[in-house]
């Protein structure tokens, strides 16, 4: 009776658990995948903003935690002893005891900071150090619609290869066909569906290494993503619209403040002046308030330790000021000083990486939409030789490695034009990046 009742709560357990799993996954976006919706998920479950996510809440714990200081700090302590020999002292010509052999005190005492140079920068420095905290939450965003971009490009030209190479796999196989029967009636000789068949063998075997790339692509696009292993899903992309916005796009001027990373020096830079200030404040000194309850109990005997209570109370200030330490403030207001003036040489060298990356990037994305304009004119020109050239080969006038080197010629225009294609897209990627646009 009991393994059955155990059975049975351990059943109910398991499907508790694939229930709440099931659950959990129904949220998980499946099936066809635009690329605003995987960019959407990854910025809500990628790894690394979650992180930085954590990270924040980390800061602002530890920020609340130094704030702390400034509210009343209330403790209590208690504490017991037994004399084993009482103190005694000769006044006249008698020894008196002093004490009591059983005593105990309990305190209650109340700390409040008026000024400290601590609690002081606390207060200054918190919006900043949580304004920091932020940037790096957007900047592990900026990275994340970066990667899963590129890592979306990269499986939508797999994909666009494979369509290429089966076109190229029904004509070619069409094309052996036709050359093997025409061997075979003794109209040409073996060479023309030989030389097929080589075509045909190199183009499965591009397929076959695109193909299988297919599954690595899609596990680094779930990690970047943070999607689970067991879920699968297909993208899917408008490539009409993406070209109409490649001909509309124009290179907006360069503005520093929308980097992240300027960003985050300037925040770090303000931080750096506040903590000279803090090295400052080293000379000023420190007041603070108290208050102290203080019950007292003294007794021969342990039992009656507690029946009677002698209290104290007592109200009063504490100011510490600093005189001479060796000249050891000196030393650390010189050392805030030059921190300060090191951001502003970091700040300088970043400007200049930043200029340089957005005029990097602008000749790059400039370059390839140039590029991609004479590829998509290349690969016209090559449909139209191939048709020509395969109109009279059927009639007899061309040879048939004419035709092979048209089809040959056709398929690489078509490859290359939609390598310059998503190289284009994701330079612009690269573009927006540098100008701090990417949304």
């Amino acid at each position: 009776m009991f393994k059955k009742r155990l059975l049975l709560f351990g059943l109910s357990i398991l499907l508790l658990s694939k229930v709440a799993y099931s659950q959990e996954e129904s949220g998980v976006p499946q099936e066809v995948l635009t690329l605003d919706q995987v960019i959407e998920y990854a910025l809500i479950q990628s790894p690394i903003i979650r992180q930085a996510q954590i990270d924040q809440e980390i800061g602002d714990r530890d920020i609340k935690s130094n704030l702390a200081d400034w509210y009343p700090q209330i403790t209590a302590s208690a504490a017991g002893a037994y004399n084993i020999k009482l103190q005694q002292q000769i006044i006249g010509d008698q020894l008196i005891t002093f004490g009591q052999p059983y005593n105990s005190n309990v305190l209650l005492q109340a700390d409040q900071t008026l000024f400290n140079r601590d609690q002081l920068f606390a207060s200054k420095s918190s919006k900043y150090y949580r304004q920091q905290l932020q940037q790096v939450i957007e900047d592990a965003k900026i990275n994340t619609v970066v990667d899963v971009s590129k890592a979306f490009y990269s499986i939508l030209l797999s994909e666009e290869q494979i369509k290429i190479l089966d076109q190229n796999l029904d004509r070619l196989e069409k094309q052996y066909k036709d050359a093997y029967s025409r061997f075979d009636a003794g109209l040409v000789d073996k060479t023309d569906y030989q030389r097929a068949s080589i075509a045909l063998t190199n183009v499965k075997s591009d397929r076959n290494r695109v193909e299988n790339s297919f599954g690595a692509k899609y596990d680094y696009l779930k990690q970047l993503m943070g999607y689970p292993d067991s879920l699968d899903f297909i993208v899917e992309f408008d490539v009409q619209d993406a070209e109409g916005k490649i001909a509309e796009d124009a290179a907006d001027p360069l503005m520093l403040e929308n980097r992240v990373e300027y960003q985050l020096l300037q925040t770090q830079q303000t931080i750096n002046e506040i903590q000279t200030d803090y090295e400052k404040w080293n000379y000023l000194p420190q007041l603070s308030a108290f208050y102290r309850y203080n019950w007292n109990y003294f007794s021969p005997e342990f039992s009656n330790l507690y029946n009677v209570a002698y209290p104290l109370s007592v109200v009063g200030l504490n100011l510490s000021i600093p005189i001479f330490q060796g000249g050891k403030r000196i030393h650390q207001i010189k050392s805030a000083e030059l921190q300060v003036d090191r951001g502003v040489i970091e700040i300088e060298n970043l400007s200049n990486q930043i200029k340089t990356e957005y005029s990097t990037a602008l000749a790059d994305y400039n370059s390839s939409v140039y590029e991609w304009q004479l590829i998509r004119e290349n690969m016209e020109m090559a449909e139209e030789v191939y048709d020509i050239i395969k109109l009279q080969y059927d009639e007899g006038i061309k040879a048939y490695v004419e035709l092979v080197v048209a089809e040959t010629d056709l398929q690489t225009a078509q490859i290359n034009h939609v390598n310059a294609f998503y190289q284009v897209l994701e330079d612009k990627i690269d573009l927006q990046r540098a100008l701090g646009i990417l949304n």
